[in-house]
This record gives C-alpha cells, sequence and structure tokens, in this order.
C-alpha cells in the first residue's frame, strides 16, 4: 500500500509540474500580447474564445440548469474578485518581469492563510502567523518600498494576488452549498462584461496570428486546470501543492530567453523567504489537527482568471457524483 501511495504522489507531483510548465507557457503568450495591447482587451477576448470549451464542460452539468446563485452576496463578490485579479495579473505579467510577477502571487497562500480567519473561521496559531509574517516580509523584499519607485505593475501583482487570495476563501465557504454552474459561469460573464465596457477606450485592431495566440491562451489555461485536477486526484494534497512554485524556474528561463530578463538579487532573496513561507503553511496544514479548513491545500491551483478557472469546480462538474471538498 505505502508503495502505490508513493508511486499515486509522484504521479500527482510529476503530473503537477507539468501543468505549472504550461500555465507558466500560458503567462508567456500573455506578456508577448501585452507588448501591444491592453490588459482589458486581451481579458476581453480571452474570455470570448472560452466560452465555445466552458460550454462543452457545462453540458455535463445538465442537471444544475438553474443559475440563480444560493449565496448572491458571496458569488457577486467572488465575481469582482476574480475580474479585478484576471485584469490586473495580466498587466502585470504584460509590464514586469516574470519572476517578479510569480513571486509576488506566491504571497497567496499567506493571504489566504490570513483571510481564512474572518471569512472561514479558521484557527490560526503561533507558528503560522509567524510563516505569514516571514513571507510578508518577503514580498516587501521583492517590491522594495522607499529604495526603487513602485511601479503600477507591481501594485497590479499585489492587487492580483490580494483579489485571488479572496475569491479562493469565499469558494471554500460556499463551495459546498453553491452549484458548479454558478462558480464556474458567473466569473466568466463578470469579465466578459466588465471588460466589454472597458473595449472601446482600449481597442486596437488585432491581426489574425494575434487572434489565434488568445485562442492559444485559453486552450492553456483549461488545459492546465484539467492537469491540477489529475494531479490532485492521483496524489496527496500536501506532495501536489508545493508544485506550484516551479512556475519560477520556468520564469528564469523564459524570461531569459524570450524576454532577456534577468533575476535581481531582492527578487531571490524575497523568492526564497516566500517559498519557504508557504511551503510551512502548506505542510503545517497537512497535519492532523492544524487546521480546520486547510484553506491553502484545498485552493487547488493558482488564482483564477476567465482562462485558469478553479480546478475543483471544474472536477465537480465532469465527475459529479464524486465531488471533492472545494
Amino acid at each position: 500500500m505505502d508503495a502505490m501511495a508513493g508511486t499515486n504522489n509522484l504521479r500527482g507531483a510529476l503530473t503537477a509540474l507539468v501543468a505549472m510548465a504550461v500555465f507558466a507557457s500560458h503567462d508567456v503568450v500573455v506578456k508577448t500580447l501585452g507588448a501591444h495591447y491592453s490588459a482589458f482587451q486581451i481579458v476581453f477576448f480571452a474570455a470570448l474564445l472560452s466560452f465555445p470549451i466552458v460550454a462543452v464542460i457545462l453540458l455535463n452539468d445538465a442537471k444544475e440548469a438553474n443559475l440563480r446563485p444560493r449565496h448572491p452576496w458571496w458569488v457577486a463578490l467572488r465575481t469582482i474578485c476574480t475580474v479585478v485579479t484576471g485584469v490586473s495579473a495580466f498587466y502585470a505579467f504584460a509590464v514586469l518581469p516574470l519572476a517578479q510577477v510569480y513571486v509576488i502571487l506566491f504571497s497567496s497562500p499567506l493571504l489566504i492563510t490570513i483571510l481564512a480567519i474572518p471569512i472561514l473561521g479558521e484557527t490560526v496559531r503561533l507558528r503560522r502567523w509567524a510563516a505569514v509574517i516571514v513571507g510578508l516580509v518577503g514580498v516587501l523584499i521583492v517590491m522594495r518600498p522607499g529604495q526603487a519607485a513602485l511601479s503600477a505593475g507591481h501594485l497590479a501583482a499585489l492587487v492580483a494576488a490580494v483579489c485571488g487570495a479572496t475569491a479562493s476563501v469565499i469558494v471554500r465557504k460556499i463551495g459546498a452549498e453553491e452549484r458548479s454552474v454558478v462558480l464556474l459561469l458567473f466569473p466568466m460573464v463578470g469579465n466578459f462584461l466588465a471588460m466589454g465596457l472597458a473595449l472601446p477606450f482600449v481597442y486596437r485592431p488585432m491581426p489574425i496570428e494575434h487572434l489565434g495566440l488568445l485562442g492559444v491562451i485559453a486552450i492553456l489555461g483549461l488545459a492546465g486546470s484539467f492537469l491540477v485536477i489529475l494531479a490532485y486526484r492521483a496524489g496527496e494534497a500536501v506532495i501536489v501543492a508545493p508544485m506550484q512554485y516551479s512556475q519560477i524556474l520556468w520564469a528564469i528561463g523564459y524570461g531569459y530567453v524570450l524576454f532577456s530578463e534577468t533575476l535581481d538579487g531582492a527578487t531571490l532573496a524575497g523568492a526564497t523567504v516566500i517559498i519557504a513561507s508557504g511551503l510551512y503553511i502548506v505542510f503545517r496544514e497537512g497535519r492532523a489537527g492544524t487546521s480546520a479548513n486547510r484553506p491553502v491545500l484545498e485552493t487547488r491551483g493558482r488564482a483564477e482568471t476567465v482562462t485558469t478557472p478553479r480546478s475543483s469546480v471544474l472536477q465537480r462538474i465532469i465527475h459529479p457524483i464524486a465531488r471533492p471538498r472545494d
């Protein structure tokens, strides 16, 4: 049994590593398009091109045809957070080095731990609080307030981390009762409508090859989410979750080869501190009796955007009989 569990965990970890490579490739395409177009335009067309794929997925959830939320205010807040997360993250990828964006987004487990206290009633004791504080110091190291001018890109990445963490905790709160179709569809519609309102002010004509890249973004985002589902199905969450940090390696490689980006000392130091803190929180939540809600472990993937829907929600729709905890 132990050998089988070890094999499953290895398969889960490797699948998660592939998922993170797919997500990193997704972000490279976002950055490439971000050099030419507003984040609002990219998100709008990415949402538009994601709809046909999601529509096919929703056909598997025919028994949940009612689109009225059971928790309308929480659904509305999560939709707003998801919209802000998407446009902020896409903008940050466009203007900042990939590695810097990832390091700031890696603060999400720290923020989820904090937000789980008022929203989920989670009890956070001294050790996890210490990890959160140390991790937030790592964020300050990366952003270097007072030493270098904070750009709009840094602030956008931080906003994406905060809003993404909030959306994740809300799913943990209402996911067991809310309809899967509502959890999946409302953020997509919200993105489409909000970006559509902004589009007339930022629109630039797009050649066919750039429209094709928008389709690539939609496909890679959903493919990464499906791979995350397979990873968590195969292995334990405490093994699979830390694989998200492998994105920093892809960011360094892609950034150097494609965009002539280099990793500065402050970003490397901050990344080390933030990742160490995040790993500690993950392993603490994995210990029996430490966490009632396991908000970080059960997030299952990275921050939700229009092209990367929550993997746990997708899994509920694809396999509604065996519904995991959200």
